[in-house]
């Protein structure tokens, strides 16, 4: 069973073993990569951004102390690159994971982020400090992403900020081992997304945030 999800018979593990460049993509993965303009996004998988909101608003995040679980500072490493008073007001990116980049590693934002899919299947895995009570681990939330809603499966789905999350791809049908063109999905940043407003879990954190068979069950999404 799950530590991370009662409903499940097994860990969450891999569906596809990371390759790299030692194994091409398919040529319909290849295709589609060429025809959307991808590039690789340093999460894992292949991303590129489609739109660029031309209005801009006043940094939400100025003058706001987050933290994390437990009450220790949130340390978002990147550095302003210019203007840091204002934001996009939205920002989009198409996101693929694919068999030889099949997992988006830990990693947050300070804005929200709508997910819509477009093909394939996943998992997503979120850490619910948000729902923590005082003094106690964080929640783990997964659910799958794919067209099967009779199941279950999302089409669409919201994170908020400050949430850590991490995906990776699953076959295309369950009991296959397959996934014909990866997890294509559209993520809308709102305010729109910049470097200095997104940070990789930590290393020494994810066992501060959960217990020790959910750390050992999900420590491997920690990299890509």
């Amino acid at each position: 069973m799950s530590a991370c999800d009662p409903t499940l018979t097994g860990p969450l593990k891999p569906s596809f073993k990371a390759a790299g460049d030692d194994v091409p993509n398919t040529a319909k993965i290849e295709k589609l990569i060429q025809s959307l303009r991808l590039l690789k996004h340093p999460e894992g998988g292949w991303f590129a951004e489609t739109d660029r909101d031309t209005l801009r608003i006043p940094n939400p995040f100025l003058g706001k102390e987050q933290q994390d679980h437990g009450g220790s500072l949130v340390e978002y490493t990147a550095k302003a690159d210019g203007d840091d008073a204002s934001r996009s007001a939205m920002t989009t990116i198409f996101y693929l994971l694919t068999p030889n980049s099949p997992q988006g590693r830990f990693h947050r934002n300070k804005g929200r982020t709508v997910h819509t899919l477009h093909k394939g299947r996943g998992r997503y895995v979120l850490i619910r400090t948000d729902k923590a009570k005082p003094g106690e681990k964080a929640v783990v939330e997964t659910f799958v992403v794919g067209h099967d809603v009779e199941k279950g499966e999302r089409l669409q789905w919201i994170v908020d900020g400050d949430i850590y999350k991490a995906s990776y791809l699953l076959p295309d049908n369950e009991g296959s081992e397959e996934s014909q063109e990866g997890l294509l999905i559209s993520e809308t940043v709102v305010p729109g997304f910049e470097f200095i407003d997104h940070n990789f879990l930590p290393t020494n954190l994810l066992p501060e945030l959960v217990d020790e068979k959910q750390f050992e069950e999900l420590k491997w999404l920690q990299s890509t």
